[in-house]
């Protein structure tokens, strides 16, 4: 006998044989004979007796047919199929709609969910079709009930859900040391140890963009200039080398000769092994500048994920001041200084500055030469961002100015603001880790539901009621994607699993990847707190003490429950302040429809990211930062400050200087700084002339702002989606 039904939807309910009676009832009515109650009845008594305690849907609709067709009225069965098949028909007509606008290359918030992605190429269209039809795979088999209620509701939004079959890892920052010392073998093809600057530049790329094809999120290098450098004094050995075969003496004595710098400089009053030296020397700069001309190149043009993206990568870099190390970094600053192609600014790889006192921010610091240079670039490129290696949080106890491998207990971060450092497990670094998975809270839409509660304090202990409940639904769901995720193959991950994460070396291909990572983190996001708070007491953190403190308390309370969830699961849980892309319409667009357009919180087809103030608040930089710098230290999981300047910053690198002395007052821990750029998108010419509508070298009317959508810069605006270039156009200058 029939007791539960198991619905399409995976929900399972008890069974009603009056929605069978009312199936048959509409096919009997269809035929000249039309209905009758009796044989409906009988039909209906021998399905519910005949059949098994737990039935899916399409289970009960094949005994209705077998019942029919031995029926007296096989007419029926003909009509019921037929009306099976219509609703089947109705229920994929979405994934239809859905298909036909991929193929149509149309612009809507499915086909721009990714502003880094072309899903106009056949590669990106294919990746889209199996993108959105993965996802409902994974509601109906992958996800428990309440993560599922939830993510339908509005509640939780589970980040690179597409990908959850797959068992990737989100990203990881590359110990690149292993692989330029030792090369590697990844997919079909191997890498020997590089040998030349040319080399390392090349083998840096390929490990980005290989391990992309492993992974779901993005790929970063922690020491860009630490890593490189080993390899500027084998290319000036190899210089010294030419010229002792060109001179024909022998001039090892060279090799280890003891420089400050590598700097090009004229050979003229230069005579004797002093000229060698300059010439050897103006050579390997010559070729650094090449191999930094070349990396970047190579990462705005080589494609990963199927050939239809670019890999999302990120260097970090600053703090190496050795003359080998400042070589690169004064080189790389030059080539992005002058750009890619037409001289257009590079979009990837994001470049990270490692801001450090008594290294390369004060006057008198060894690399303060070279952060006046980046302040310089970030002026006219938007790149390097900052992050602060003197936040508090991000301290480690044995970094030493003197230790030759410093690095490894520096912070370092993806671009788009992603942070790992704390380990539960290990060593306190960022190297050879990353983000596992990660789930954002709409906290919007909490707070909406407890808005109609008078007494304020009531409120908002509702609000903390339903935030944790929510909180523990997030955490399961993570942690089960985790043991989802755990089960994979070392071989599924050839680089991965290799020679970049942690303990990954010491497993066999057939290993699961079970031991080593949980050296990962699980971060549990939010979204809206700006419009939370308007919902709560009526006045956003940038304009109301109340709300400020409010809203620190409800971050500190997700950080506390992170602490506790990290406890109870044995994981590495950090709460994130969401660079939602996609998700900030999806959120806000679900809430609208079930609660219409309250003024302050939805009556925007956008939600404020994460802990920012709104963009269309009008208030300084100081302002700003004062109000988001406190959030910082609570989102271990990865944090950004940004400011929008006014006008042209090309020739005001002083502009930058006063954003990073922010940081450094506020304690704030990466940030970001936004300017007027324009790009001719038909020769690529850029200027930061306010309004330009026509292009001063081709005469285009086709002409783009190059802007910065969630951490990362865009090259053309017409891949984001109505809800960012919503947000966009309310974004305004703080000054």
């Amino acid at each position: 006998m029939i007791h539960t039904v198991v619905k399409r939807d995976g929900r399972v309910v008890g069974y009603n044989e009056e929605k069978i009676k009312a199936a048959i009832r509409k096919a009997m009515l269809t035929t000249e004979l039309g209905e009758d109650e009796a044989l409906i009845n009988k039909i209906t008594d021998r399905i519910g007796c005949s059949g098994k305690e737990r039935m899916t849907v399409e289970q009960i609709q094949d005994l209705v047919e077998d019942e029919l067709m031995r029926s007296p009225r096989r007419e029926v069965a003909k009509r019921y199929i037929a009306y099976r098949d219509q609703r089947s028909i109705a229920r994929r007509a979405k994934t239809r709609d859905m298909f036909n606008e991929i193929i149509e290359a149309k612009n809507n918030d499915i086909t721009r969910e990714n502003a880094n992605m072309n899903t106009d190429s056949p590669a990106g269209m294919m990746m889209k079709f199996a993108s959105e039809t993965t996802k409902p795979f994974v509601d109906d088999y992958l996800l428990s009930p309440e993560a599922r209620d939830a993510v339908r509701s509005g509640y939780i939004h589970i980040h690179d859900k597409d990908y959850y079959p797959t068992k990737s890892l989100t990203c990881v920052q590359h110990p690149l040391d292993r692989i330029l010392s030792y090369g590697f073998i990844a997919g079909h093809g191997e890498s020997r140890p590089a040998k030349r600057i040319e080399t390392a530049s090349v083998i840096a790329c390929i490990s980005l963009e290989t391990c992309q094809n492993e992974m779901h999120g993005g790929q970063a290098i922690p020491a860009f200039d630490f890593y490189l450098a080993p390899f500027v004094r084998s290319s000036f050995i190899e210089e010294v080398e030419n010229l002792a075969r060109l001179e024909e003496r022998d001039l090892t004595h060279l090799h280890s000769v003891q420089l400050t710098d590598f700097k090009k400089l004229p050979l003229s009053g230069l005579s004797g092994d002093e000229r060698l030296l300059q010439h050897a020397i103006n050579r390997t700069v010559s070729r650094v500048h090449q191999a930094m001309e070349a990396f970047i190149h190579n990462m705005n043009t080589i494609h990963s994920r199927g050939g239809n993206q670019v890999v999302f990568s990120s260097i970090n870099y600053g703090t190496d001041t050795s003359a080998e190390g400042r070589c690169i970094i004064r080189e790389l600053l030059h080539s992005t200084y002058e750009g890619v192609g037409n001289g257009a600014t590079a979009i990837f790889p994001i470049q990270i500055w490692k801001k450090k006192r008594g290294v390369n921010y004060l006057p008198g610091d060894p690399n303060y030469d070279l952060y006046q240079l980046a302040c310089k670039v970030t002026a006219r490129r938007f790149f390097p961002n900052f992050v602060n290696l003197d936040a508090t949080f991000n301290h480690h106890d044995k970094w030493r100015a003197d230790d030759p491998e410093r690095y490894k207990y520096e912070i370092a971060t993806m671009g788009c603001r992603t942070r790992v450092f704390e380990d539960r497990f290990g060593e306190k670094t960022s190297i050879g880790r990353g983000n596992l998975s990660f789930t954002t809270i709409n906290i919007v839409r909490l707070a909406i539901e407890c808005m109609n509660t008078q007494d304020k304090e009531e409120r908002i202990a509702a609000f903390f009621r339903r935030l944790d409940d929510v909180l523990e639904i997030a955490a399961r769901q993570l942690n089960d994607r985790f043991d989802f995720q755990k089960t994979a193959l070392a071989k599924q991950f050839p680089l991965l699993m290799s020679k970049l994460w942690t303990g990954g070396e010491a497993l066999a291909p057939e290993d699961k990847i079970a031991p080593v990572i949980n050296h990962g983190t699980l971060g549990i996001g939010f979204i809206g707190l700006a419009e939370c708070l308007v919902a709560l007491v009526g006045k956003h953190h940038g304009e109301s003490d109340e709300a400020q403190a409010l809203g620190l308390r409800i971050v500190s309370h997700m950080r506390s429950r992170a602490n506790d969830f990290s406890e109870k699961y044995q994981h590495n849980y950090s709460v994130l302040a969401t660079p939602a892309e996609g998700l900030s319409g999806k959120f806000t667009a679900k809430d609208r429809k079930s609660f219409g357009e309250i003024p302050g919180i939805t009556d925007k087809v956008y939600y404020t990211n994460s802990n920012h103030v709104p963009v269309y608040y009008h208030c300084s930089p100081k302002h700003k930062a004062e109000i988001e710098a406190p959030y910082h230290e609570l989102t271990r999981g990865g944090h950004i400050f940004y400011v929008e300047i006014d006008g042209d910053a090309t020739h005001n690198p002083e502009a930058i200087y006063d954003i990073v002395d922010l940081m450094d007052k506020n304690n704030i821990g990466y940030c970001s700084v936004n300017h007027n750029r324009n790009r001719c998108m038909h020769c690529g010419y850029e200027d930061a002339s306010e309004n330009l509508e026509k292009c001063p070298k081709c005469g285009s009317a086709a002409i783009d702002r190059l802007q910065r959508i969630t951490g990362y810069l865009v090259g053309t605006t017409d891949r984001w989606n109505n809800a960012k270039l919503a947000e966009l156009r309310d974004r305004v200058v703080h000054k």
